[in-house]
């Protein structure tokens, strides 16, 4: 089969669960990392045919995506905020929504000034690298509680070269004793632990412990408030990215802690996706 033909095919079985347009995309960047070439190589030779090898191959990931594992494990990376970050089950897979906390982060971060960074939950790194690198002057620390997770973390700063991050093994503030800093990041779990969307979609193969947060989803969030105005410097900022539903949890949260100028950035749904407060001490 040629790989005109092979794509088609693909398409076909993938449709079966993916828009037409998602089943193209996806069958096209899978052949592509089998073949190890790009999308301009594999346009201008659709009419090549294909070694047995390489078809199986092929096949092994297709039967894979239809089981409903994710794209970015099957890859074994994604794009994040212009980042080719590489991603393991062991982090969630960064997603386009977490780009409004980076947006928010940089929009409070001066240009060519030192400023002190903490991205607590740092995953796969890709919130904590996204801001070192738009702010090179900047000293990025990156915490996790999984060093598997930390692991990845740590090579994805040197594939990308990005050198003023430093990362650290920590249950949120555990081990960061007296440290401040003048933002706070995170994207910490807030998903209901009983929610239905745990078993369903891509977060069936995601680590549940960096998904579900309690009963309310709100449990890391209630911590990581309570203890960040002993972090922060003086009118540091704290921003949090939370679920569709939990904009006002969260700002309520912040103000009973002290913190003022609470207000919300959107997602690209027009969903509250990111709410922040200033610390007044």
């Amino acid at each position: 089969m040629n790989i005109h033909a092979v794509l088609h095919e693909a398409q076909t079985a993938l449709a079966e669960f993916l828009s037409p347009s998602e089943a193209k995309l996806e069958a096209q960047l899978l052949l592509q990392h089998v073949l190890k070439v790009n999308r301009a190589w594999l346009i201008s030779h659709k009419d090549d045919s294909l070694q047995p090898n390489i078809y199986k191959a092929f096949q092994a990931f297709i039967n894979r995506r239809q089981t409903g594992e994710p794209i970015a494990y099957i890859l074994g990376h994604r794009e994040f905020y212009g980042l080719n970050l590489k991603v393991t089950p062991d982090t969630l897979i960064p997603r386009p929504d977490t780009e409004t906390l980076v947006d928010a982060a940089l929009a409070k971060i001066p240009q060519n000034q030192p400023r002190k960074i903490l991205d607590l939950g740092t995953g796969t790194g890709a919130i904590a690298l996204a801001i070192a690198k738009h702010r090179p002057q900047a000293i990025v620390t990156a915490t996790d509680a999984s060093q598997a997770a930390l692991d990845i973390a740590i090579e994805n700063a040197k594939n990308l070269e990005i050198p003023n991050v430093r990362f650290v093994l920590s249950d949120w503030f555990s081990a960061l004793s007296n440290e401040k800093f003048d933002v706070i990041v995170s994207n910490p779990p807030y998903i209901e632990q009983n929610d239905t969307h745990l078993k369903q979609g891509d977060l069936r193969f995601e680590p549940v412990f960096a998904l579900a947060s309690g009963k309310d989803g709100l449990r890391d969030i209630c911590k990581i408030v309570a203890q960040a105005p002993q972090h922060l410097n003086p009118h540091g900022w704290l921003m949090l990215e939370h679920g569709y539903n939990q904009a006002e949890n969260a700002a309520t949260l912040l103000k009973q802690a002290g913190f003022s100028e609470i207000s919300h950035e959107q997602d690209l749904a027009g969903i509250n996706r990111v709410t922040l407060g200033k610390s007044c001490s």
